[in-house]
Parts: C-alpha cells; sequence; structure tokens
C-alpha cells in the first residue's frame, strides 16, 4: 500500500469508528457488541467501542448463537390463524 493509501484506509477507520459510537450511543453492551458484529467489525474493534474486553465480546456473541439455535423454525412455529378442534 503506498503512504496515500495507508492515510486514507487510516482515515476511514476513524470514520467508522464514530459511525459506529454514534449509532451505538444508547444501547446497552450486549446490544452494541451485537449490532458491530453483525456490521462486520472484530472482536478487539467492538470492545474497544463498547468499551468492555474482547472476552467478553466473545461470551456475548457465542450466548447470541446458542440463543438463536434454541429458538425454532419458522417452520415449527404454531400457526396462530390455524383452526383448532
Amino acid at each position: 500500500m503506498t503512504d496515500a493509501e495507508e492515510r486514507i484506509a487510516a482515515k476511514l477507520d476513524v470514520v467508522a469508528r464514530l459511525l459506529a459510537l454514534s449509532l451505538t450511543r444508547d444501547l446497552k453492551t450486549g446490544e452494541k457488541i451485537l449490532l458491530l458484529s453483525k456490521a462486520g467489525m472484530d472482536r478487539v474493534t467492538i470492545a474497544q467501542i463498547a468499551e468492555t474486553t474482547p472476552e467478553t465480546v466473545s461470551v456475548r456473541m457465542a450466548e447470541a448463537k446458542r440463543k438463536a439455535r434454541a429458538k425454532p423454525s419458522v417452520h415449527e412455529t404454531v400457526d396462530p390463524l390455524a383452526e383448532t378442534s
């Protein structure tokens, strides 16, 4: 990467962090972690923005995955409009 490209990348990183801070300002830590993870940020960057540790980020992300797997699929849910006998 050229010097100019490195400067541009560094500035884009700052813009991304500022945007992330702005978007997550009123969220709880767990919500911040999930939002930033879905945005594709790595756990170290997420930890810095959420003011926590990378280990906490990993735990929260693992918990979210576990909860998502535990939810019934769309095909397993009960249709509230279905007639009952």
